[in-house]
Parts: C-alpha cells; sequence; structure tokens
C-alpha cells in the first residue's frame, strides 16, 4: 500500500551532523504517523523518534533528544531525520516506519504498532 526508501546515511565522523531522509509513495502520507527506528550491530532494534501527522507533536526517547530533530514535509511525501553531535555509539541502520492508525494521543514505541517499514540506511560514526 504504501513503500518508505530511506537514504542518506553513510560514514561520519565523531561529533558531525548527517540529515536521513524518508521518500513514501502514494497520496495519504499525511494519514501517517511517522518514526524512526536503528538497529546497532547486535542488538535489536529500538525505538527513537516519532512525529504526528500534521507534524505539529513529536516524541524523542532520552538518548538523542537534543541532538536528533525529526521533521516532515507532507507535500514532498518526506520524514526526515537531522542527526547533530553524531557519537560511535549511533553506529546502527537506521528505519523509518509509518504507522496507518495513530492515536489521538501519545506516540507508538513498538515496532508492531508500525504496519510499514523502509529498508533502513546505514550509519556509521567514525571515532
Amino acid at each position: 500500500q504504501v513503500q518508505l526508501v530511506e537514504s542518506g546515511g553513510g560514514l561520519v565522523q565523531a561529533g558531525g551532523s548527517l540529515r536521513l531522509s524518508c521518500v513514501a509513495s502514494g497520496r495519504t502520507f499525511s494519514s501517517y504517523a511517522m518514526g524512526w527506528f536503528r538497529q546497532g550491530p547486535g542488538k535489536e532494534r529500538e525505538f527513537l523518534v516519532a512525529i504526528s501527522r500534521s507534524g505539529d507533536f513529536t516524541y524523542y526517547v532520552d538518548f538523542v533528544k537534543g541532538r536528533f530533530t525529526i521533521s516532515r514535509d507532507n507535500a514532498k511525501n518526506t520524514v526526515y531525520l537531522q542527526m547533530d553531535g553524531l557519537k560511535p555509539e549511533d553506529t546502527a541502520v537506521y528505519y523509518c516506519a509509518a504507522d496507518s492508525n495513530p492515536p489521538s494521543m501519545g506516540f507508538k514505541m513498538h515496532r508492531s504498532s508500525y504496519e510499514y517499514w523502509g529498508q533502513g540506511t546505514p550509519v556509521t560514526v567514525s571515532s
């Protein structure tokens, strides 16, 4: 029903910045809440950030708050993840995901709550 394609990953030095993009197909992008997850080496996929359908509300886990910023441009069917002050422990494959049934209040943080997923884009932060 919808396809998500991430881009913008790569190799960056510690302290640097990277901007990830996720482009969605379809004509109903604005009806989805969007989230970003990541999966580091030997770790489970973990929730990072989420944004409401309109973009008016966001949620960040503590370990990225102040460094990562999620935003969306519904006219471009795109959600972004701006990452600043990157650390080696941020090295992971980053995934965007879409929730077709967003709650009226709060944010979903579980993998099973997101129906559509991108293929992931790898981010490597060197020391």
